[in-house]
């Protein structure tokens, strides 16, 4: 699970923002964004640096969760 749509929201930015800048469709960035679709370590790394945040700020600690 992430927290890319929320990280999103915080910030303001449109999910077609950032498919243009990871050279992804919209369709793709949308699955990772509603969770249909988990990106790859090198993507969410690099999701990570395009909106500024820890990448462990993308990811949602299952044990936090419960």
């Amino acid at each position: 699970m992430n927290r890319i749509k929320e990280v999103l929201n915080e910030k303001g930015i449109k999910q077609t923002w950032l498919a243009e800048k990871l050279g992804k469709s919209f369709k793709m960035v949308n699955a990772y964004a509603c969770n249909r679709k988990q990106p790859s370590l090198e993507t969410l790394f690099q999701i990570a640096e395009l909106l500024n945040v820890n990448v462990k700020d993308l990811i949602v600690d299952k044990n936090e969760e419960e």
